[in-house]
Order: C-alpha cells, then structure tokens, then sequence
C-alpha cells in the first residue's frame, strides 16, 4: 500500500533556506541576423497591407455592385481554401475509389436482399 504524505503550506523551505542558496540567473543572448530582419519587415509590410485591406474592405459597396463584391470575395477565399488542399496522389485516389464502389455494391446487395425478403412476406401474406 502506497504511503500519502500532507504537505502544508508551511512545510516548504524557510526564508533562511532561501537567501542561503545561490539564485542562478541567465541571460538572453540575442544575436541579430541580416535575414530575419529582412523577414520582419517583410512580414510588417504585410501585416500592414492586411490592416489596409481590412479598412478598405469595411466600407460598404454601393447596394447595386453588393453581389458582386460577395461574389468576388467568395471565389478569392475559396481559392485560397483550395491552395491549402492537400491532394491525394493518384494511389490514394483510386483506393478511395474502390472502397466506394465495394461499399456500394455490398449496400446494393443488402437492399436487394432485403426488397426479396419483404416480397416474398407480402406475398405469403396475401396468398397470392
């Protein structure tokens, strides 16, 4: 049987203990590369560009060009939703493809089944 100890708040290490231990400190080494901070502005002027867009597209469009600024902003986000799409090789593809066709020929059979089945009780019930 395992043994439980209570600790209490007041079990800790005292403030005598404390100030007798040595307190490590580290410091940050930050080391500037030409690279990043060409990246950081890049990423500031987007970020930047982002805002502006966001501001411009807050207005809203005179009623009569509504649609198609919607219509306009729906087909670039879905293109963007479609370059994001991770798709499958052609393997993966036709493996899916197969699974689908079994599948559907295996609930075919079940309905066949099932269609014979409730046939053949109706018949029997009404003694044709």
């Amino acid at each position: 049987m395992a043994k439980i100890t209570s600790i209490k708040a007041s079990d800790g290490p005292s403030k005598k203990e404390e100030a007798d231990t040595p307190t490590i400190t580290r410091k940050k080494v930050v080391v500037k590369d030409k690279k990043s901070t060409k990246t950081k502005r890049k990423e500031m002027k987007a970020a930047e560009k982002k805002v502006a867009l966001e501001k411009k597209s807050d207005k809203k469009p005179f009623i009569l060009f509504r649609p198609f600024v919607y219509l306009g902003r729906y087909i670039r986000d879905s293109w963007k939703e479609l370059r994001q799409v991770r798709w499958p090789n052609r393997k993966a593809t036709w493996k899916m493809v197969l699974a689908v066709i079994i599948y559907t020929a295996i609930f075919m059979v079940f309905i066949l089944l099932l269609d014979l089945f409730f046939t053949w009780l109706s018949n029997l019930i009404l003694a044709k």
